[in-house]
């Protein structure tokens, strides 16, 4: 389990570090200046290898997790991240999602975590998606190879969704992109993987009620040909259900971890965050040895982050 832990988290850290200094820009401002190698500086003027609020809040969830699952631990993590900048590059944070930090507010106040996640339609960005993948591992450990058969696993996925993104909308994205993540950690055939992913969890939530009226959002990704589409089709916005199909739709168009990443990069605006999403799969799939080693040189506080992927492997 510690290599694909470690080329999952990594795999995320270094697709997140390729998107900081663009995030926001245009597809179109990319396409005159794509993104070819690790760049510093940019939209938050940050050294090449900055990691943001993605691989800090994925970072707070693994390590919290390495000491169980606590509702109330992880949210004590995040707020550690929040406000005295713990699990971060530079001890600085920044790129902070507005339903996320409305959450750890609501928190810090002395609300139960599973209540401080925002439930309201609009409030369905990417900020539960782009942390959720080290409950795959949890998952995995604790239920077996079997998890997706458990309604406690599912159950788990929404709670830790739920912190900060109450939605069910989210919710189902974290349910669908960790079902797709499980199949392709056992190693089939990636397009299987996906799809068995999708087919598996498309089958779980439309028999859930309050749930299955959420699926038509993702139903382009159920489509066996949704990863031919023309790329001006796929939106990269923070909008969760964009997260969700642009990660995908990269990592089915490509065929090396390098590929996958520089292409959900240069989709452009949420950047750092489709490339993080789509990085974390592709890290699962390609391996570890598959993320160009000049790439994890520049990575900042790499032994910091590939030491909490292994300790939650040795717990």
């Amino acid at each position: 389990m510690q290599e694909k832990i470690l080329s999952a988290v990594m795999g995320h850290c270094v697709g997140d570090s390729l998107g900081v200094p663009v995030e926001f820009l245009s597809r179109e401002e990319l396409k005159q200046d794509p993104v070819k190698d690790m760049r510093g500086h940019g939209t938050y003027n940050q050294p090449e290898g900055t990691w943001s609020d993605d691989t800090s809040m994925t970072l707070c969830t693994l390590d919290s997790l390495s000491e169980g699952l606590d509702y109330k631990n992880i949210m004590d993590k995040f707020l550690a991240w929040y406000i005295n900048s713990e699990y971060t590059p530079f001890g600085e944070t920044f790129d902070i999602g507005r339903c996320t930090s409305k959450a750890i507010y609501r928190y810090d106040g002395g609300e139960d975590p599973l209540y401080c996640g925002g439930a309201d339609e609009r409030e369905n960005g990417n900020g539960s998606l782009m942390r959720i993948l080290p409950v795959l591992f949890h998952l995995q450990k604790t239920y077996g190879e079997n998890w997706t058969e458990k309604k406690e696993s599912y159950e788990i996925i929404h709670n830790i969704s739920a912190i900060t993104h109450a939605h069910k909308r989210s919710m189902t994205a974290c349910g669908i992109y960790l079902t797709i993540a499980d199949y392709i950690s056992k190693d089939y055939n990636l397009k299987e993987a996906v799809e068995l992913g999708i087919e598996k969890s498309f089958n779980y939530y439309s028999r859930k009620e309050g749930f299955k009226e959420e699926l038509k959002y993702y139903e382009r990704i159920k489509d066996k040909d949704f990863y031919k589409l023309p790329e001006e089709e796929i939106e990269s916005t923070g909008y969760v259900v964009h997260s969700m199909e642009a990660s995908i739709w990269s990592l089915l168009n490509t065929e090396s971890y390098k590929d996958c990443v520089l292409k959900a990069v240069n989709l452009g605006e949420d950047t750092d965050t489709t490339a993080a999403i789509a990085g974390g799969l592709a890290g699962l799939h390609y391996g570890y040895e598959s993320i160009p080693e000049e790439w994890l040189k520049k990575i900042q506080k790499r032994e910091f982050v590939e030491g909490i992927c292994k300790k939650y492997s040795t717990i």
